[in-house]
């Protein structure tokens, strides 16, 4: 289908965001349908020049478009349902229903820039991983993430479904008690309302108020359920006297920093 004097091709967009949510689009003036996924037309959605190598240097691809679809608006971008997103950008025929799309270009995106109704995002490619450090840096902070698989705790006992009941900026507070400093640096994840699946950090919490660190995007109403996860600030005494996991503590609490290096005699 490359080699026709009279072209018939569409790139295809497959966008699925960490929720589960996938949306299709396709530079066509009509709907296209692959795989049991309709790829909505989305004209004003174009993407930047597909550099491919055969070397390590990172490949990346520039998406821009305005925010005309319904489906990615400018209130869900800033509210950071789409960062991390996965895309696939493919190529089809669409006058050959069956005919398989070539693919060009799979990543992440990446820093997401809105101005003046449009919106530019970067697409970081698997060799963008080749740029990570390969050996990590020695802290006296844990280096895992609470609850994954270095750190091994379990996470189903720090995890409260409970509803909202008052919203005032960046502090929310919960209904049912909650120990002072138990929710810092966890996790607030919306399940209903107009900010529903996006997580928010919290900061800190006093009994059942709870301090985010931004305030959400979308207006809460009392009643809202939410699902709370417990924080662990990194340290190895909370590691150690909270949690009872100093086995697994990712971190080297006890090698000297460079203020035993810059001291001098009395």
């Amino acid at each position: 289908m490359l080699d026709t004097e009279l072209t018939t091709l569409a790139f295809l967009w497959r966008l699925e965001r960490r929720d589960g949510v996938t949306l299709g689009f396709t530079s066509h003036d009509r709907d296209i349908t692959r795989n049991g996924l309709i790829y909505r037309a989305t004209p004003g959605l174009t993407p930047s020049a597909v550099e491919r190598s055969d070397g390590f240097d990172a490949d990346s691809v520039e998406l821009s478009g305005a925010l005309t679809s319904d489906a990615i608006t400018e209130a869900d971008l800033h509210a950071g349902r789409w960062d991390g997103a996965s895309l696939w950008l493919s190529v089809a025929d669409w006058a050959d229903p069956f005919a398989a799309a070539i693919p060009l270009v799979r990543g992440d995106l990446g820093s997401i820039d809105i101005s003046d109704g449009a919106f530019t995002a970067e697409l970081r490619g698997a060799s963008t991983m080749l740029d990570m450090p390969v050996v990590e840096e020695t802290s006296p902070a844990c280096r895992a993430t609470l609850g994954d698989k270095r750190c091994r705790v379990d996470l189903a006992p720090l995890v409260n479904l409970t509803t909202v009941t008052a919203q005032s900026g960046a502090t929310v507070t919960i209904a049912g008690p909650a120990t002072g400093g138990t929710y810092a640096f966890g996790q607030l994840r919306w399940i209903d309302g107009p900010n529903g699946g996006v997580v928010s950090r919290i900061a800190a919490n006093v009994g059942s108020v709870l301090s985010l660190r931004e305030a959400p995007a979308f207006p809460v109403t009392a009643g809202t359920r939410v699902e709370v996860t417990q924080g662990c600030d990194r340290r190895f005494a909370t590691c150690s006297g909270r949690f009872a996991n100093a086995a697994n503590f990712r971190g080297e609490p006890h090698v000297p920093g460079n203020d035993l290096l810059t001291r001098y005699a009395a």
